[in-house]
């Protein structure tokens, strides 16, 4: 089920919302998990039970580790299977016919496999499943309520794509939390500026992106390749954070509260300070889950480098079974190594712009091979955009997509940087002060303005019948 449709938003989410605020305290988790549960299978069934028992085993695994915590080697054995038998579910599914393929194309074999449907979200339900156990393994009270445990993996709000909510930051809330008007408000405020955001800014760039990258790079112009890639890039960073945005919200109404996920990277002047913004909850899962535990920079100057490899190699690997998946991966660790090495003092050196040009143009140019599905065509897009295929600069498609899509996209690059937030911040400062404000009335036109951003989603929805998102498929 999608966040953007209008079962989810008509139907779905307001008979959750009426049992949950009807339910007796003690009863309000189930029913959160019932709901999540059908959300899930609700296009799928059978994937549901690949959950499930990714959550029983995981609940099992946590109370081995919490039963014998004071047995420290016996306990880092139980850890090490936990790990391994999380990563074997991923791995089976996730990337079974990647391997086979390339074993076969090594060595010549001509091993046969069935087609291994990729459940949705497994990716982020097992990490929220290894997060758990090891926060147990950090001291962390292992959850006895099965229901609590389920709920936390199988909440429907980051169930899918996130974001990645760690154990410890809401195993409090799954216990009590409070639900209040201006929580709710909040949320709903929330929710409605995320689905404003996949339905009006990300659609829109997704419409020129998909229609540009379905074309022959080599026979498409300098300009149409730069057209088709900023629209890209703006397509995934409204997509992804526009979810974030809605399980955000959506978890605020019912009492949660999920840590930030983005802030505006756009505006980054490093590859480092990027990362630092964009998904921030897997970055972090990554640098406390693997990074640190083996060792950090900690252990010298080549091990750090080492160990920067193995998390963006992982990193890579985690958002899809394919070999630009991985190139993404490494490209961006590179980077990276090289700012932790020099480049970032020279960075330092030069004035803020150019380190903003610097970072966004490293970052475009990294979302070609997260786009592509071949090595052949991101190299054949690369060359395209540096002009080097020899088709010119300009063609009559420029021209239709600036004239169709160009304010859409405008709209996109203002979105992608805080000056609309540094605005609203503005004139609700000036509230205080200003006669014609206080008129007016502020709420009114707060309210007003998210009533217009839902009804324009309202009527995209209607008209567009269906729009995935990016992350769902890792």
């Amino acid at each position: 089920m999608l966040f953007s449709s209008t079962v989810f938003l008509f139907l779905f989410l307001p008979i959750v919302l009426v049992l949950y605020f009807l339910s007796p305290r003690p009863f309000k988790n189930t029913v959160l998990l019932g709901a999540s549960l059908l959300f899930y299978a609700w296009g799928e069934p059978r994937f549901a039970i690949v959950m499930l028992f990714s959550t029983a085993m995981n609940y099992v695994f946590a109370l081995i580790v919490d039963a014998k915590r004071e047995d420290t080697t016996k306990v880092k054995w139980i850890m090490g299977v936990m790990v391994c038998a999380n990563l074997l579910l991923l791995g089976v599914f996730k990337y079974s016919n990647f391997i086979v393929d390339n074993i076969n194309a090594l060595l010549g074999t001509g091993i046969d496999i069935p087609k291994i449907p990729l459940p949705l979200g497994i990716s982020f339900f097992t990490f929220h499943a290894i997060s758990y156990v090891i926060d147990v393994y950090h001291k962390e009270k292992a959850q006895k309520n099965p229901i609590n445990l389920a709920l936390y993996i199988a909440f429907f709000p980051q169930l899918i794509a996130g974001p990645i909510v760690r154990y410890h930051t809401i195993s409090d809330q799954l216990k009590m939390r409070y639900e209040t008007f201006q929580r709710f408000a909040y949320g709903t405020k929330r929710f409605i500026m995320g689905l404003g955001k996949k339905m009006i800014l990300a659609n829109g760039c997704a419409y020129v992106a998909d229609h540009i990258f379905a074309q022959n790079p080599g026979s498409m112009s300098t300009s149409l390749a730069w057209i088709g890639i900023i629209a890209y890039s703006l397509q995934i960073y409204f997509d992804f954070s526009g979810y974030s945005d809605m399980a955000i919200g959506l978890a605020k109404m019912f009492g949660f509260d999920f840590l930030e996920n983005f802030n505006y990277p756009y505006i980054s002047r490093s590859i480092s300070e990027f990362w630092r913004r964009w998904h921030i909850s897997l970055g972090s899962w990554f640098r406390d889950y693997v990074y640190i535990p083996l060792g950090g920079n900690r252990k010298g100057e080549m091990r750090t480098y080492w160990n920067l490899f193995i998390v963006w190699m992982a990193t890579g690997i985690w958002h899809g079974a394919s070999w630009t998946f991985i190139a993404w991966g490494l490209y961006y660790g590179a980077f990276i190594m090289l700012e932790k090495a020099f480049l970032g003092k020279l960075l330092n050196q030069l004035p803020r712009f150019i380190q903003h040009v610097y970072a966004v143009f490293i970052v475009i140019i990294g979302w070609v091979f997260f786009r592509s599905e071949t090595f052949s065509y991101a190299y054949a897009y690369i060359q395209t955009m540096f002009g080097f295929n020899g088709t010119g600069m300009w063609d009559t498609q420029v021209s239709y997509y600036l004239t169709q899509y160009g304010v859409v996209i405008l709209l996109a690059i203002i979105g992608s940087t805080p000056l609309l937030k540094l605005m609203i911040d503005k004139v609700e400062d000036r509230a205080e002060t200003s006669q014609g404000i206080r008129i007016f009335g502020r709420d009114i036109a707060v309210t007003s303005y998210y009533a217009v951003i839902l009804v324009i989603t309202v009527v995209y929805m209607v008209s567009n019948s269906f729009n995935p998102f990016i992350y769902f498929r890792f």
